[in-house]
């Protein structure tokens, strides 16, 4: 059985996310536990069956709960210049937000959650 995937637009940049994943994006803003729905999908591929935006598709979304929020790596900038005792050390740290992904709804309200396989009960006989 093939994965089914969406490619995900937020805060900028593009994310591949399927269901049951957690993915950290940019800072979102949201409280912990609470429900998201990114709108800007821009490719659903389940297995052969792909559908491609132009730039997004409609009346597709993603569903995700917040798990949180957080800091990332620091980055230091330090600007030199030599010969005239100019020196400038700067750090940062970028917010992030951590989402658990629910489940890829496609346009036409069909939903994909995470597949989950059934195990077929075996018996001893038959009567």
């Amino acid at each position: 059985m093939k994965e089914t995937y969406a490619i995900v637009e937020t805060g900028g940049r593009q994310y591949k996310v399927a269901a049951g994943e957690k993915v950290n994006v940019e800072y979102l803003g949201v409280g912990e536990g609470k429900a998201v729905e990114l709108s800007k999908v821009l490719l659903i591929a389940d297995g052969e069956d792909i559908v491609v935006g132009n730039p997004t598709i409609d009346d597709a979304r993603v569903t995700a709960t917040c798990l949180g929020e957080g800091k990332g790596d620091k980055v230091i900038v330090f600007k030199y210049k030599n010969k005239v005792r100019s020196r400038r050390k700067k750090g940062h740290r970028q917010l992030f937000t951590t989402l658990q992904i629910n489940d890829i709804v496609r346009p036409g309200g069909e939903v994909k959650k995470k597949a989950v396989r059934k195990q077929k009960a075996k018996s001893g006989g038959e009567d």
